[in-house]
């Protein structure tokens, strides 16, 4: 990332907060980052955490900026770019809004080509982050690698040529932290029931899986040589999953993902729609 970028948030919430104490540890200067929000209080934590400058509206200060990362609910976009089009000159746009295509931002905009679109996951907020990536056309390369350093910063990036693939991204990677806690707390409650107190079952499940994803992450082998490693013909863990194939636990699982993706798709059209 060019250490002198100045980027611009314009919203201050959980994801913006991780973006940010990502990017003040390989940016020149906190200073550089500019943030916009409604929020006084929330704004006065972001300047005392990070040293970032903030303002409660839109100001003269984006013109300015080399990128602008919308980080607002989804809901709430098309009124931020009515507020933001007087001040956009040629800053890289870069949304981490979830359902909101980058081809609608840039009809809002008078078809405004230098757009992104990111979709990261809650891990951001630990520098754990996953996120896939999307840009129209009209991204230079020196942007495009200004858009994955600014995501490689809480974490992980992978870029899809389809802008209709996020909403895969999503399904997958952003939701994806939800089934993980879905899984844990099924562990924990499995451990409840078999006579465990809540403190140990926690334990037992929080470190089972903190363990089995590092040993994922770290292995050069495929997953599921590493599970089979674990699985005995006839024993426990052989039980376990036969038990689960019997109830189709990862059709069940491909099924979810699905109807997640197909979610994302019809929040899309549905934002779309917006004049």
């Amino acid at each position: 990332m060019q250490s002198s970028l100045k980027i611009g948030f314009i919203g201050g919430g959980n994801m913006a907060s991780a973006l940010i104490s990502g990017l003040v540890k390989v940016l020149d200067s906190a200073a550089q980052i500019h943030v916009v929000d409604l929020n006084p209080s929330g704004l006065e934590q972001l300047r005392q955490r990070f040293g970032v400058s903030t303002a409660v509206q839109m100001d003269e200060a984006l013109r300015g900026l080399d990128v602008i990362v919308f980080a607002v609910k989804p809901q709430s976009m098309r009124e931020v770019m009515t507020q933001f089009a007087p001040f956009l000159s040629q800053q890289l746009l870069l949304s981490v809004a979830a359902g909101i295509r980058a081809s609608d931002i840039s009809r809002w905009l008078n078809d405004y080509p230098k757009i992104a679109r990111a979709m990261p996951n809650t891990p951001a907020m630990l520098g754990l982050g996953m996120s896939g990536l999307f840009a129209l056309d009209g991204l230079s390369a020196d942007e495009r690698l200004q858009t994955m350093s600014i995501m490689q910063a809480v974490g992980k990036t992978v870029w899809v040529q389809e802008e209709s693939m996020i909403d895969a991204v999503t399904a997958v990677s952003g939701s994806g932290p939800a089934y993980v806690f879905y899984f844990i707390e099924a562990l924990q409650e499995a451990a409840v029931h078999l006579g465990f107190s809540a403190e140990d079952a926690n334990t037992l499940a929080l470190q089972t899986f903190r363990g089995a994803a590092e040993l994922a992450t770290t292995s050069t082998e495929p997953v599921h040589v590493l599970r089979e490693r674990v699985t005995s013909k006839g024993g426990t863990t052989y039980a376990a999953l036969c038990s689960f194939d019997e109830s189709q636990i990862k059709a069940a699982i491909a099924q979810g993902v699905t109807a997640a993706a197909a979610r994302g798709k019809q929040l899309g059209d549905e934002f779309g729609q917006l004049a």
